[in-house]
């Protein structure tokens, strides 16, 4: 997920904005013809205007928003930390292609949200502890749990990997639908594609992964 410059220029922007002072100028000289002139508007002030305001919509968010995405980079955090362990010890193609798939995007995401946050002036996780938020983000595992996943193999990883990342998944989604919920949140538009986007992806992963636990052969043991 890519983000906008802020101090991207709006060539179409910059001409409505031009063409409404024009209008708007023209206007005033008709109704009182014997007044003085306007000044020229110069365009880079008009410009600087028109990327002042847009960045102003653009960058509007809240505490939970900041919340939100700060949550959100040590949710993924622990996700690819669960990814990375499938290499070495899955017995399905299908769950390694899976881990890596979720490496990916989810990485690609942490990137999007520190930058996120750098671009609004607020603190940015780096190494987010896994055990420091188990508590009170929905669907982490705990400490416990995670050693639990290291050390199985084979189809007893499968098992445990997906049925461990459904709940993972599950959380997030949790976590999205409780920003969408509160008063004054997800106003800015980049907020709302990003909880959008973790919405659609991790409830298509969640399906997925539940039609391949129901593909597993019996006599696995988890």
């Amino acid at each position: 997920m890519a983000s906008s410059s802020r101090s991207a220029r709006s060539p179409l922007g910059c001409a409505l904005l031009l063409a409404w002072m024009a209008s708007g100028c023209a206007g005033a000289s008709t109704r009182r013809p014997e007044a003085a002139a306007p000044e020229r508007a110069d365009p880079a002030e008009l410009e600087a205007l028109y990327l002042a305001r847009t960045d102003s919509a653009r960058m509007r968010f809240s505490a939970a928003d900041v919340e939100f995405v700060s949550g959100m980079i040590a949710h993924h955090a622990q996700a690819i930390e669960m990814a990375a362990l499938a290499p070495d010890r899955a017995a399905s193609t299908a769950v390694t292609t899976l881990s890596a798939r979720i490496i990916s995007a989810q990485r690609d995401e942490i990137a999007w949200m520190q930058l996120w946050l750098r671009d609004r002036d607020q603190a940015v996780p780096s190494a987010p502890s896994m055990s420091g938020h188990a508590g009170h983000l929905p669907g982490m595992l705990t400490p416990a749990q995670l050693a639990e996943l290291a050390n199985v193999r084979g189809l007893d990883f499968d098992r445990l990997f997906m049925t461990s990342m459904i709940q993972h998944h599950r959380g997030a989604i949790a976590m999205v639908q409780d920003l969408i919920a509160t008063d004054g949140a997800i106003q800015d538009p980049a907020t709302f594609k990003l909880a959008s986007d973790i919405h659609v992806d991790q409830t298509t992963e969640i399906a997925r992964m539940e039609q391949m636990l129901a593909g597993m052969p019996p006599g696995a043991s988890r």
